[in-house]
């Protein structure tokens, strides 16, 4: 019977390390915290007898087995704390009596990638011999951008299929269009101490600007003066799902003045964009980062579009808006078949573990899988569980590593025997 404790200290171990990517330095392409989580991880890799292999800090790799490649794809970097927490976002918390591990990363995507490692273990030490090559691969720059998987790709082969455990069960079959747009809009006044939010997949919590209209005014929007600065806050949610959350952006642009020169246009947008929908969802739109400047309020906005849409059906709708734009990142839709054995194989283990009739999804975040030729993204969320991605106090619960380890456990050797 498998130790738990020792995977949930595993977990909580990459959780205390601060993975959100920083300076540069040699070696460590995204900064010192995902160079030493990627060393960790690998470390612990090496411990259980496996050969492993770093591709100049960008990337990482578990190899298990010979033959054909089968990939699983995780990442070990995470997003910024940002503000709300009860807990030490860092701190790794093993609550006992709650029966969860906190952090930032315990589900996106430490924790799932911990519990992979030690499922490999697991069919190591049981006997099994895949017909495959696994290569369970970590980056540590999926939240933002991805020069990993473009670095490992140039140095390593990408297997052609595998899987991502990096969003929802029981599977996912489709994941939507990904653009990141800078929108551009001229406004009267001198706008420099202007700021919102830390990275465009994540929706806005905290906006500041300098005060200048009185506490009346402050109050009826909702802000608050600190140190000389108003301040609007909010709720951060995924990128993906911004009606999770609560932007702290429109708030600050009223207040400022810029209802009808900057939110009034860019709702307008809006409202046109998230009229595109298809099986896989209706586009969803969050304008997440705000700089200000002489004249000038740049916005940079996370747009997720349908998967069987292209990405002109979006960009033409911007342009006949007229307002400024520029591309600062694009992902394109992933589509699987339902019907392929991948698909259907990872929803039946999924099913069989957990007693449930469930069918395939598609979603709006973005995972590894689509780097690959046939990949799919699998676990670790469930359908009526509370999601807390992204936002403050994350964590991970102890069945919730028990059931992913069992699941992953069984696709991994289903899909390799």
């Amino acid at each position: 019977m498998e130790d738990f404790t020792e995977i949930y200290n595993a977990i909580s171990e990459q959780i205390r390390i601060d993975s959100s990517e920083s300076e540069p330095a040699a070696g460590a392409p995204f900064g010192r915290g995902a160079h030493r989580s990627l060393d960790l991880f690998l470390r612990l890799a090496e411990s259980f007898g496996f050969e492993t292999h770093c591709y100049d800090g960008y990337a990482g790799e578990v190899i298990f087995g010979e033959g054909e490649e089968f990939a699983v794809l995780a990442h070990l970097d995470v997003v910024p704390a940002g503000g709300g927490w009860t807990r030490e976002p860092f701190g790794g918390e093993i609550d006992v009596s709650e029966q969860k591990i906190y952090g930032r990363g315990a589900m996106d995507d430490k924790g799932p990638a911990v519990i992979t490692l030690f499922a490999l273990r697991s069919l190591k030490e049981s006997g099994f011999e895949p017909k495959k090559k696994i290569k369970l691969i970590v980056g540590c720059n999926e939240e933002s951008g991805w020069r990993c998987i473009d670095y490992y790709k140039a140095h390593a082969h990408m297997p052609d299929e595998g899987i991502s455990p990096d969003a929802d069960f029981p599977v996912i079959y489709a994941e939507k269009g990904i653009l990141s747009l800078k929108l551009a809009f001229p406004a009267e006044g001198d706008f420099s101490s202007l700021k919102g939010g830390e990275r465009t997949n994540m929706v806005c919590d905290r906006c500041e600007a300098d005060a200048a209209a009185g506490a009346r005014r402050l109050e009826e929007l909702g802000l608050s003066l600190e140190g000389g600065k108003a301040v609007s806050y909010g709720k951060s949610a995924h990128g993906s799902t911004p009606e999770k959350g609560i932007n702290a952006i429109p708030p600050m642009l009223e207040y400022l003045g810029l209802g009808e020169s900057v939110l009034s246009p860019m709702l307008a947008l809006k409202d046109r964009l998230t009229a595109l929908k298809d099986e896989t969802g209706a586009l969803t739109f969050s304008p997440n980062v705000i700089r200000g400047g002489k004249n000038r309020v740049e916005i940079v906005c996370d747009i997720r579009y349908p998967a069987t849409l292209a990405r002109s059906a979006v960009t033409k709708i911007i342009e006949e808006s007229g307002i400024e734009y520029s591309v600062v990142h694009e992902q394109s839709p992933l589509f699987n078949d339902k019907n392929s054995f991948l698909v259907k194989t990872l929803c039946s283990v999924y099913n069989e573990v957990t007693g449930k009739d469930a069918r395939p999804v598609a979603i709006g975040g973005g995972t590894y899988a689509r780097a690959l030729r046939h990949g799919a993204a699998f676990g670790p969320e469930e359908e009526g569980e509370e999601s807390t991605i992204h936002q403050a106090d994350e964590y991970i619960t102890f069945a919730k590593v028990k059931r992913c380890f069992e699941i992953y456990r069984r696709a991994i050797r289903r899909l390799t025997e």
